[in-house]
């Protein structure tokens, strides 16, 4: 008997079906099942349950095999219906409507109480999924209204209640944050308003650090000063770009010195500014610890977009705060490197650099490991 159960352990744990259940792959359910004789239960491959011993697994190509051991559904994944995550997306979805189409920014009871859930649990739930918790979701769907709305033409009190602000007061309260100016400067193109730059050079190059009132706003690579200057032009066709004084050359250093030692890290005041899409992307890009990758696939699962890895490649591109926002960490789900907005032997260095400072286990060089 022992000698059976070390040989169906083997046959499962060589079973390329397993490796798909052990990392719980999401885009596996509907295609195969697993039952589990320990516990009398047969499950999808997302199982969030413990992971299972191989010795008590048997795998299944149809729902009917899993059926036919005699088991019971696990109540955890609902092997035969939509699985709970896929339940809960549709209540985030749906209190995602909710946000969009209120005049006012909904209160977290009523949102919660539109979709049957706990006012504590729906805040959980809102912000795995989306990223965001439902007040900032609100406030950037209302920023992005205000943009549009200033873009399009309409007067600046016009987008404002066009994008459910009550009174003019509370958006100015907000406007820097939200636009990063005013909102006549935001409808003049950025005219008026002020950024700092500042060069510097590293080992990898030049390196443009600009930030505006409310914090850092680019941080560029490149190979020339002159062209990272146009291309910060290129984004502020109407603010005034103001030579950085000595002060700000210091804050330049500290990016330098990151740059050359990750290990020192990095903590600075962003501007960030981007879409509500974009916004999760990078939040979950800063949450990548220093010496280590993930794949588009994993980022999109993280912000609870599983099928949006095209989309987050997209975003990671529309980066304009090269490693304040670590772009540089993600790579292809087989470990090889993308493309990069500021080279690709840039986006190699620094892994290298920030896997030698990770464990002396970690120096072997991406290139090649990416091969």
């Amino acid at each position: 008997m022992t000698k059976t159960l070390r040989h169906n352990a083997l046959a499962v744990a060589d079973d390329p079906r397993w490796a798909r259940i052990a990392a719980r792959d999401k885009t596996a359910d509907g295609h195969l099942w697993y039952s589990v004789s320990t516990t009398g239960v047969y499950c999808r491959p997302s199982c969030p349950s413990r992971l299972a011993n191989p010795k008590n697994v048997m795998l299944h190509d149809t729902l009917e095999s899993a059926r036919a051991t005699g088991f019971r559904p696990c109540k955890r994944c609902n092997p035969e219906g939509v699985s709970i995550e896929s339940e809960n997306a549709v209540l985030v979805a749906k209190a995602c409507r909710l946000i969009e189409e209120s005049e006012e920014e909904p209160a977290l009871d009523r949102l919660a109480d539109a979709v049957g859930l706990s006012a504590s649990y729906f805040h959980r739930l809102f912000k795995a999924a989306t990223g965001l918790t439902p007040k900032d979701y609100a406030a950037a769907h209302r920023a992005k209204n205000v943009r549009e709305g200033l873009t399009s033409g309409n007067s600046v009190t016009e987008a404002i209640h066009d994008a459910g602000f009550n009174s003019s007061g509370r958006f100015y309260e907000k406007s820097t944050g939200i636009l990063g100016m005013t909102p006549s400067q935001y409808r003049a193109g950025g005219g008026g308003e002020e950024i700092k730059f500042a060069v510097g050079q590293t080992s990898l190059g030049a390196i443009l650090v600009a930030s505006s009132r409310k914090g850092v706003a680019s941080i560029l690579l490149g190979d020339d000063p002159d062209t990272l200057v146009r291309i910060l032009q290129d984004r502020f066709p109407k603010a005034r770009l103001i030579g950085a004084d000595r002060d700000y050359e210091a804050l330049v250093a500290r990016v330098v010195g990151f740059i050359e030692q990750p290990g020192i890290g990095l903590d600075l005041p962003l501007d960030v500014r981007g879409t509500a899409f974009q916004q999760r992307v990078w939040r979950a890009l800063q949450e990548i610890p220093v010496g280590e990758t993930v794949s588009y696939a994993e980022i999109a699962r993280r912000i609870g977009a599983p099928k949006a890895a095209r989309a987050v490649a997209g975003a990671c591109a529309a980066n304009t705060l090269a490693v304040a926002i670590p772009c540089h960490r993600v790579v292809h789900g087989d470990g090889s490197l993308s493309g990069y907005a500021w080279g690709i032997e840039r986006k190699r260095a620094l892994l290298d650099r920030e896997a030698a400072k990770k464990s002396p286990a970690a120096r072997r060089p991406i290139s090649a490991r990416s091969r």
